[in-house]
């Protein structure tokens, strides 16, 4: 799956990834007013809405970016219906030939992982037969649990030629109280380095591994750092955008081949159409224009960062 991420990602042009982080804030009175008349204001009402919502993303955007990353978070607030909607999105952004990036942050002792990675990447078995769960194509993964949590992902990884990305350096604000943590000479964050590099030469694509981290655009010195340390390692950059995150700070995620990144804007694109930049020009009932518009900002932004 790393060589067909890659192979997306030369033939958009778009190192990006567009986050289907759905709020109900988020979406346009239009839609939650059909959804609300056919279902009610109900779990399934709102399920029904996010999915409609996305929909509409999926189906502007579809043609310019490699791939999507839902956060499960925003589904699983609406119990069972949520979760319902979260499976539709993954199955239509795959119709519709987009990498699916399952942002899940799981990690857990060994059996717990091996169960997380079969339900999110692999096949569970009932009787004699098998079946996909989710079905997304990459996860993120939380490392903190140490090996026992990241291998049995491995495990399925190989087995399915899918993918992670592991946490390493995070984009939130208070990343730092623990990843910076100087353990033996060096932040808690390389040391995370330096073992996705070991893990990931287990598990090669044509030129990258399939063992990839997740690394925040807010700190891109550190973005230098982790680079050198993981030079085979895809990295996913949250961070974009509304996180504070520039084009300009992008540039040492990559390597000299113009490849080796992925940079993810959620709400600066799902949700472009209340941002000053753009709800002059779109209204809420062509947010999906709209989302596109931020999409082809952002490719020219990385770009010319790039160039």
């Amino acid at each position: 799956m790393i060589n067909k991420l890659v192979e997306n990602i030369k033939k958009t042009g778009a190192p990006i990834v567009v986050g289907l982080d759905p709020m109900m804030k988020f979406i346009p009175e239009f839609i939650t007013k059909k959804a609300f008349a056919e279902y009610g204001e109900t779990l399934e009402g709102a399920a029904e809405a996010i999915w409609q919502y996305n929909k509409g993303i999926v189906d502007a955007i579809y043609d310019l970016v490699p791939a999507v990353k839902p956060q499960i978070a925003m589904y699983e607030q609406f119990g069972i219906p949520g979760l319902v909607a979260f499976d539709k999105t993954v199955k239509y952004c795959k119709e519709k030939g987009l990498i699916v990036i399952g942002d899940i942050k799981r990690g857990d002792i060994g059996s717990t992982s091996a169960a997380y990675a079969t339900g999110h990447l692999g096949k569970v078995q009932v009787g004699s037969k098998s079946y996909y769960g989710f079905d997304e194509d990459f996860a993120t993964v939380n490392p903190y649990l140490g090996s026992d949590g990241v291998k049995p992902f491995i495990d399925v990884c190989r087995e399915e030629k899918k993918g992670i990305f592991v946490l390493v350096k995070t984009s939130n604000p208070s990343s730092g109280e623990f990843q910076d943590r100087i353990i033996d000479g060096a932040p808690l964050y390389e040391w995370v380095g330096h073992q996705v590099d070991e893990w990931g030469k287990e598990l090669m694509g044509d030129s990258y591994s399939y063992v990839g981290a997740v690394v925040g655009a807010t700190y891109p010195e550190m973005g230098r750092v982790l680079r050198d340390i993981m030079p085979k390692a895809y990295i996913l950059v949250p961070g974009y955008g509304a996180q504070g995150g520039k084009g300009k700070d992008l540039v040492h995620f990559f390597n000299k081949d113009g490849l080796g990144a992925i940079v993810n804007s959620s709400r600066g694109i799902i949700a472009a159409y209340q941002n000053d930049l753009y709800k002059d020009r779109f209204a809420p009932e062509n947010y999906a224009d709209a989302s596109r518009a931020a999409v082809l900002d952002m490719k020219a932004d990385i770009a010319s960062a790039l160039a």
